[in-house]
């Protein structure tokens, strides 16, 4: 895994997989990723407002 390709460290210290890495592994693990290309548990008014 490659730092700003598959994942960042936010402000709180924490990693987010962003969507490449997510396309990579392939599937959703359905724990609502911030980054998930698949949108999974989100509203359709923030997949709207993501592609502003």
């Amino acid at each position: 895994m490659e730092e700003n390709i598959d994942y960042y460290i936010n402000e709180d210290g924490n990693f987010v997989f962003t969507e490449a890495y997510h396309l990579k592994r392939g599937y959703c693990c359905q724990n609502k990723c911030k980054h998930c290309p698949w949108n999974f548990g989100k509203t359709d008014e923030e997949i709207k407002s993501q592609k502003k």
